[in-house]
């Protein structure tokens, strides 16, 4: 593993345990075993050394979701389960789920920029999907836009927030079954 990989590795630990505000680059320097200097042969600050990492975690997240696509199965299908992975690669990814917390709890402005970055990407990565699918003819032709976002949001708030008002959680048949016989229904041809 090359040095830049070794920052990289160490400032994620660092960013997942103590959060952005609290991550100095002293202490990516002592996890990375590397003097302070050497992270600034790689990365010009704190900023760009945490952008790096938000784009890795990008990557990860869409390689995960494209790999619960199947070729033959429907738009509806497929984007049930990408939609899920994205959001389980959400609750469930050490950074990710600091990263929330620490927008929730102290309002960072880097971690709020960051986490409206990572909604914009999954939100074209839906995009792309329904383009596929309206070249298809799998669905209907609609504003791309708007429907990436009300599926997201649906998701996101099915999966994420209903439990937290609610005395329990809803599995995942119970979701697709709800967004199938709404969203889904109005959008396949």
């Amino acid at each position: 593993m090359n040095r830049r990989q070794e920052i990289l590795e160490a400032a994620a630990k660092s960013f997942s345990l103590f959060g952005y505000k609290a991550t100095t680059m002293d202490q990516v320097a002592k996890i990375a075993n590397v003097g302070k200097g050497t992270i600034y042969t790689f990365f010009a600050n704190k900023e760009e050394l945490f952008q790096a990492i938000v784009l890795k975690m990008i990557k990860e997240m869409r390689a995960e979701a494209d790999a619960v696509l199947i070729k033959e199965d429907s738009f509806e299908e497929n984007s049930h389960r990408a939609l899920m992975k994205m959001l389980n690669f959400r609750k469930t990814h050490e950074l990710f789920a600091k990263l929330i917390q620490e927008e929730k709890e102290l309002r960072t402005p880097a971690v709020k920029e960051v986490l409206a970055t990572i909604e914009e990407e999954i939100l074209s990565y839906v995009e792309e999907k329904i383009q596929l699918a309206i070249e298809k003819g799998e669905i209907i032709d609609c504003d791309i836009k708007l429907v990436a976002y009300l599926l997201f949001k649906a998701y996101l708030a099915l999966v994420a927030d209903w439990g937290k008002s609610h005395d329990e959680e809803l599995d995942e048949e119970r979701i697709a079954a709800l967004l199938s016989g709404t969203i889904f229904k109005s959008l396949i041809i």
